[in-house]
């Protein structure tokens, strides 16, 4: 485990769900740390996430987008950062199967930007947060961080391809980056489209649910403090050129709707709710990354038990109507609900 002397962060896509539950993670945690937001504010990207914070004076925020050299340029020569996290991405399935270019551009060209200019302005540390759908369709067993990549979608390839460019910079370059690939996240502050907002919301509001084929995919869900400790741990004692897996509880889509139907009392609703849809074109049934790795060298394991910290997602999502009922009467929530309701990915 190296030294650390770190005292300003920039986070990048730090106004989406797991950026912006990092952010104010990283704010509790360490006191002496200046951390700074970089989030272009597309459509999940929200400064209300972060309300909390908004006048302190360790917290700032610029909106930029990524892949603006001259941004980045200005950015670093002003504060020469010790410490990139790049949480700034489309993210997405159903999305890149409908229009996959911004997947391209945010995910593969802004990484690209972000890595050149944490190798001008020579950063002490880039964390890339990657995801376990880069590795593709488990069949059996689980993917350690040397199975072979194999992504299905577009959102992936993105991530799978942004991985292989910072891995040729850690070579090329020397460039001091590690990859953590996450997977399936879930807790306050998730944009509304994902599998459990959706859900939680469109339950409370007598909507209709869209699930995926037959509902057997099994994802393996983690909740975001858990993933946020694991980055925390990564970012202060991983390894350069190392990457790390962190997973969490195996599920069904139909356990996961089964669940959060009992959280809120209406289990006798859910069928009458779910429509099941087409599955995507290449779907996916199972992911199953391997933790054993990060839990050796560095400690880390989940805290949260799967069931605890759903029950308190739905509560959050209870408790925070007026955030996620605004978001899900925007036109551009709305016209993908649609799409998504129709399995209408072309």
């Amino acid at each position: 485990m190296r030294p650390h002397n770190f005292k300003k962060i920039l986070v990048s896509g730090g106004a989406g769900f797991i950026g912006s539950n990092f952010i104010r993670h990283l704010h509790h945690a360490y006191s002496t740390y200046q951390i700074f937001n970089l989030d272009l504010l597309t459509y999940s990207g929200n400064k209300k996430n972060l309300l909390d914070l908004e006048g302190s004076n360790r917290y700032t925020f610029f909106q930029g987008d990524i892949c603006d050299k001259s941004l980045l340029d200005n950015l670093f020569a002003q504060d020469n950062f010790d410490v990139i996290i790049n949480f700034a991405a489309e993210s997405h399935v159903d999305r890149s199967l409908h229009s996959s270019y911004h997947f391209i551009r945010t995910n593969v060209v802004g990484t690209h930007a972000l890595i050149e200019a944490a190798k001008q302005f020579k950063t002490h540390r880039f964390v890339q947060i990657s995801t376990d759908e880069v590795y593709g369709d488990v069949t059996n067993g689980a993917s350690d961080e040397n199975t072979p990549l194999n992504p299905s979608s577009p959102y992936s390839s993105s991530k799978a391809a942004a991985d292989l460019l910072i891995k040729s910079y850690i070579r090329s370059h020397r460039l001091p980056a590690i990859i953590v690939r996450g997977s399936n996240n879930f807790g306050p502050y998730q944009y509304p489209e994902k599998l459990i907002p959706l859900t939680i919301s469109s339950l409370l509001e007598g909507k209709q649910i869209p699930v995926h084929g037959n509902g057997q995919h099994i994802r393996s869900w983690l909740y975001v403090q858990d993933f946020c400790n694991a980055i925390d741990i990564v970012m202060h004692n991983g390894r350069d050129g190392e990457i790390y897996n962190a997973g969490g509880a195996p599920k069904t889509n139909l356990e996961v709707l089964s669940q959060i139907a009992k959280n809120l009392n209406m289990a006798d609703r859910l069928k009458n709710h779910t429509v099941h849809t087409s599955d995507r074109p290449g779907a996916d049934l199972r992911y199953a990354p391997d933790s054993g790795k990060i839990t050796r060298e560095l400690g880390w394991q989940p805290v949260y038990q799967f069931d605890d910290a759903l029950a308190s997602t739905v509560q959050w999502y209870l408790d925070n109507r007026d955030w996620w009922t605004e978001i899900k009467n925007t036109t551009t929530f709305l016209e993908h609900y649609e799409r998504q309701s129709k399995a209408q990915y072309y």
